[in-house]
């Protein structure tokens, strides 16, 4: 990690806290009392940098890239239908990894309405992008990360933020080896057990075109060609350097700041979502775009700590017996501006009800 002039690695500031402090990292959150920090920001760089709302709005070269990518994933599926068994797991995670991470970052674009100006065309490209990634998820992602921005660190209401279980079952390097290695199920199983929201008629959508899919895959292409994609997700999510930034992003490193950027060279595949406290300050930029924010406004985050690798993200996390699960900043609904202006809402329909 670098940042603020300093270049403190994570394993150099965790070893600064006091014991305390250390203490609390494995047993329970951080906890803040104050709302999370971008919308203040957000405020003060458009003060002085009204020049980036010219850089809102979405950015349609994007279909195109997503279009081959999925072209890409679909026809290497296909080319693997007879290979042996260690073939398809070595090119899923070498290759196959990268695409559908890709893809999965791309649907985080098109959860933001990114791509096109109409948000339907965006939910349908999600589902098509969808597709080789094999289980369905592009709308479902899109309910539960947009309240991700929106209530961020919120109690109950942010499933980005990992659960008491998962801390309480995660305290040695060896149940952190295996909760990287399981992270994209307990990212995807998480909010059904914490937050369950009622399937709409997208989801069920995008579930039959993503069966209707898988099963076509099946009948021309054989098990393999199946396996080779779902292998290729969720190998991608786990012990790889492009998963890195699941924890890179929000898992406190240095104590106090809630959010991290990474500057490195993955950004290239991953939608530029490394610039990740840039994008929490504008979720209406697209990322190919976002690199900007900081060429403007430098002033406003070079002071802040940043990773350069993700592998080394994914190293500290496993290696520093201060981080962990809890190793998150979380606040009551009370302490964030959105979530009780959403709970006014609520009790006045109550009253009305």
């Amino acid at each position: 990690m670098g940042g603020g002039g300093d270049g403190r690695s994570p394993a150099g500031t965790a070893n600064d806290a006091d014991g305390a402090a250390a203490a609390a990292m494995k047993k329970d959150f951080f906890w803040a009392e104050s709302d999370e920090p971008h919308a203040t920001r957000r405020r003060q760089i458009l003060a002085q940098h009204p020049e980036i709302r010219e850089l809102f709005g979405p950015d349609p070269s994007a279909f195109p890239k997503i279009l081959g990518v999925v072209l890409l994933q679909i026809w290497t599926a296909t080319l693997l239908q007879d290979a042996k068994w260690v073939l398809i797991i070595l090119v899923a995670y070498f290759f196959g990894a990268f695409l559908n991470h890709n893809l999965f970052l791309a649907i985080h674009e098109l959860s933001h309405n990114l791509v096109f100006a109409t948000p339907v065309y965006n939910r349908v490209l999600g589902m098509f992008a969808n597709l080789p990634i094999g289980i369905p998820m592009s709308v479902t992602f899109q309910k539960y990360h947009l309240e991700h921005h929106r209530y961020q660190g919120v109690e109950g209401l942010d499933m980005d933020i990992p659960s008491y279980t998962e801390g309480s079952m995660v305290s040695n390097t060896f149940s952190k080896i295996l909760w990287v290695l399981l992270q994209l199920f307990f990212y995807a199983l998480r909010p059904l057990f914490l937050n369950p929201k009622p399937p709409g008629l997208s989801e069920g959508t995008n579930l039959l075109l993503q069966l209707s899919f898988d099963i076509t895959l099946l009948k021309y292409a054989g098990w393999r060609s199946v396996a080779y994609l779902v292998l290729s997700t969720f190998l991608g999510g786990g012990m790889h350097p492009m998963a890195g930034h699941f924890i890179s992003e929000h898992y406190v490193f240095l104590k106090g700041q809630e959010t991290y950027s990474y500057y490195g060279p993955l950004n290239i595949l991953t939608w530029n979502v490394g610039y990740h406290n840039e994008h929490h300050d504008f979720p209406r930029i697209p990322g190919s775009r976002l690199y900007k924010v900081r060429k403007i406004a430098p002033e406003f985050y070079e002071s802040l700590a940043h990773h350069t690798s993700w592998v080394r993200v994914i190293y500290d996390y496993i290696m520093d017996p201060t981080v962990g699960p809890f190793s998150r900043i979380k606040r009551k609904p009370q302490h964030s501006n959105l979530a009780k202006a959403s709970l006014r809402c609520a009790n006045r329909n109550k009253m009305k009800g």
